[in-house]
Parts: structure tokens; sequence; C-alpha cells
């Protein structure tokens, strides 16, 4: 009973993280009904602004530093996203989808090899995390860092859902999801939406950046490439544009992954992931969440 519980708070506390960057994918998928591939990179880029303010400002490890990481990482990627909806995807409104699809990989790539010409390929230590002494409970040993990260997590992501659910820029948001054309002659400026809507993805993906290096003390700019792709197994088990379902299919992936690691072998953690992506598509496309909508031809 003591392994299960244990390797079901690290399940938990990963599986949070998934969903954070699952959130990203859906929401874009929801509104634009494109697969943005680039989203994982942000969280390496998140990851590094955090990094070298931390470096610049001179600032020792302690909680105070996070927060200050977690707020301008979070703000500037926001930006970055705004940047890449802008710029990249905005101009290719009207175009085959394939075209959006093709452009998204290239941003992956660039952000990639972008951040390996900038900060280099050595692995970083983040420089922002506190050091805390794990406790036993029980014969579970809980990393204060798990706890934090898991509740952080479940705080944004409730705090997302009140956006979403509960705010005039998510009531718009879910119209242009809906039926951006009707959404446009009722008024909505779906251009602001769909730059809000990439803001808002990218700085979920900062804070699962610097979640992600709680978790695991080591960045380096391919870092986001395994949890973004990760994610958007999440995001499609869940049911890819349904946001509950991307916070369902991030924690379940998560929980899945531990269990097949700690029980099985940890070769298979990956393996796993996408063997999961497989079955989902052949079996439930949908995903669990997901509605089959019919299209008019």
């Amino acid at each position: 009973m003591t392994e299960f519980l244990q390797h079901l708070l690290t399940g938990l506390s990963v599986g949070a993280i998934y969903a954070l960057i699952a959130l990203g994918y859906t929401m874009v998928f929801g509104v634009l009904k494109l697969i943005n591939f680039a989203h994982g990179d942000v969280v390496m880029v998140g990851a590094f602004i955090a990094y070298y303010l931390a470096k610049w400002a001179g600032l020792a490890p302690g909680w105070d530093t996070a927060a200050l990481a977690f707020v301008a990482s979070m703000s500037l990627c926001a930006g970055l996203g705004f940047l890449i909806e802008r710029l990249a995807y905005r101009p290719l409104a009207g175009q085959p989808r394939i075209t959006a699809l093709i452009t998204a990989i290239a941003i992956s790539l660039l952000l990639e090899n972008g951040g390996q010409l900038v900060f280099g390929a050595e692995p970083r230590h983040p420089l922002w995390t506190p050091t805390l002494e794990p406790v036993v409970l029980g014969g579970v040993t809980v990393q204060p860092l798990q706890i934090v990260t898991l509740l952080l997590a479940l705080a944004l992501m409730a705090g997302l859902q009140f956006v979403v659910y509960r705010t005039r820029i998510g009531l718009a948001m879910r119209a242009v999801s809906h039926d951006p054309t009707v959404a446009q002659l009722m008024g909505v400026n779906t251009h602001r939406v769909i730059g809000f809507t990439f803001m808002l993805g990218s700085a979920m993906a900062a804070a699962a950046g610097l979640l992600y290096s709680l978790t695991y003390p080591k960045i380096d700019p391919l870092m986001g490439l395994l949890p973004g792709l990760k994610a958007f197994v999440a995001a499609v088990l869940g049911g890819i544009g349904n946001v509950p379902g991307a916070m369902v299919g991030g924690l379940v992936l998560g929980l899945s992954e531990e269990f097949v690691a700690g029980y099985i072998s940890s070769s298979l953690r990956d393996a796993f992931a996408f063997s999961l992506l497989i079955a989902v598509l052949l079996f439930k496309p949908t995903g669990l969440f997901g509605s089959t909508a019919t299209e008019k031809v």
C-alpha cells in the first residue's frame, strides 16, 4: 500500500504538469482547429526565462524567487504566444490546414534550434528552486515540491476553468470555437479572441515549464519536446478541444505512466504513452469527453 501511495503522489504531480500543457493544445484546437506543435517548446522558453531572471538579478533560491520567476515567465511567454499567433498563424487565415500544421512544426524547430544557439546545448540547473527536505508520512516519502507542484497546477487549472466558463472573454472563446463566422457576425472580435487564446495557453505552458523543472531539476533547449508530445497525447485522450477533458487526460496519463514504470518497467514509460495514443485513435478517436460532430458538405 505504501508503494502504491508513493506512485500515486508522483503520478498526480507529473500528470498535473501534462494537464497544464495539454490545456494549451486543446484551447488552440478548439478555437482554430489547429494543433500547435510549437506549444511544447514554449515550456522550454518559460524555464529559461526564469533561469536568466534569477541569474541576472542575482536572486537566491527561495519561495520569493520562485514566485517572481512564475509571474515573469508566464507574462513574457504570454507575449511570445501572441507574437507566434500574430506573425505565423494569422497571415495563414483561409489557407489549407496542412499549411498551418507545417508552420507549427517549423516554429517548433525554430524554437528548439534557436534555443540551442542562444542558450547553449548544455543542461542547466534551475536557480529559483527552493531547497526543502522530504517528509515521511506513514512510510510514504513526500517531497514538498511535489505537493507544491500539484496544488499550484490544480489552482491554475481551476483559474483557467473560471476564465473559460465564467467570463465574457471565455464566452467569446466558446462562441468562436463553436462557429467563428457567426461569432464575428454577432460582434465578436475573432482576432482578439484567438490572440488571447494563444496568450493564455502560452502562459499555462510557461507555468508547466517551471513546475516540470521542480520535478526534474534540469533545463535544456530540448526539454519541452517530450512533455509537449505527451501532453498532446493527454489532450487527445481527454478529447481534443475539451478543456475538462485535457485536465483529466493529463492526470490519467501521468498516473498510467507512473504505475507502468513502477510495477512493470521504467523503460516502458514513454512507449506506453504513445501506445495509448494509438489505442485512443483506433478505438475512440473523440477521446474520453469528445463528441462526434456532423460536418455538412
